[in-house]
């Protein structure tokens, strides 16, 4: 049999360069620990991640997966996998860093801008894990997300979409002192209560509130606000994300880590996104 039809979402040589060594580790380490899929792993790891990024891509079910991938059952269980033991994560912030480097910037950011959106869910998400965004009306989850100033992803945070904005920037704000403690300032909407200022002092991070100049009238330009407004848009050329469709919320924070991979990946390597404009 040939070399299987390549899909628009599948990687590249030169990107699948930038992420083959973390998940070769992985599997050495699995095999190793005598905790692999199969005895022995029989799976092309490039062909799995093609799979999954072809999910998230076209926002299909994964029953769906077309046959010359692996068997949707078994590339599901990949992703579980990787998404338990963090490798989504990982990659996510190796690459930021890699980008960072490449763009002339420190590896780790100084300044972050936080922000959330709620998004309706399908029929397959339990009832428990869903909530009401009274503000804007919407029955579903809510992702919360934490960016650089340049619009790359640092944490992220899927929740039922009742929580409050504030509840859960409190959680991503603990992350970001843990994980980044070179962040010392920080931007949000309104929608952010006060309170949420202060903790982030006590945390040693100036978080400000940017709110829209008095008087003005239909839609403006925010300072800092725009990069993650952005990042959301980016988000959005992945069909999975248009909806959620993810059983657990975990599951939902590793697509948004997916999106965000594969844009950073295209970025390191001069490689466009096709979307249905033909760019």
């Amino acid at each position: 049999m040939g070399e299987r039809r390549r899909y628009p979402s599948d990687l590249s040589d030169a990107r699948w360069a930038l992420v083959e060594p973390l998940l070769t580790t992985w599997r050495e380490d699995i095999v190793r620990r005598g905790l692999n899929i199969g005895h022995p792993p029989r799976h092309d790891l490039r062909d799995l991640l093609d799979a999954v990024l072809y999910v998230a891509r076209t926002g299909i079910p994964w029953r769906y997966l077309p046959h010359d991938y692996p068997h949707w059952n078994t590339v599901y269980q990949y992703f579980g996998r990787w998404e338990q033991a963090g490798i989504f994560e990982q990659l996510n912030a190796l690459l930021r860093r890699r980008v960072r480097e490449d763009e002339g910037r420190q590896p780790e950011p100084t300044a972050m801008v936080i922000d959330a959106q709620s998004i309706k869910t399908s029929t397959n998400v339990p009832a428990a894990e869903q909530g009401v965004d009274a503000n804007k009306k919407i029955v579903g989850r809510k992702r919360s997300i934490v960016i650089d100033t340049t619009g790359l992803l640092l944490t992220a945070l899927v929740s039922a979409a009742s929580i409050q904005d504030s509840t859960a920037g409190q959680t991503l704000l603990d992350r970001i002192a843990a994980a980044h403690p070179t962040i010392r300032k920080g931007g949000a909407d309104r929608g952010y209560r006060e309170y949420l200022v202060d903790h982030a002092a006590r945390l040693g991070i100036d978080l400000e509130i940017v709110r829209r100049t008095p008087g003005t009238r239909g839609f403006t330009v925010q300072p800092r606000r725009w990069a993650v407004e952005r990042t959301l848009g980016w988000l959005m050329h992945h069909r999975r994300l248009a909806r959620d469709y993810e059983a657990l919320p975990a599951r939902s924070t590793a697509m948004i880590h997916i999106a965000t991979i594969a844009l950073m990946a295209r970025r390191l390597t001069g490689e466009s996104t096709p979307t249905w404009r033909g760019l």
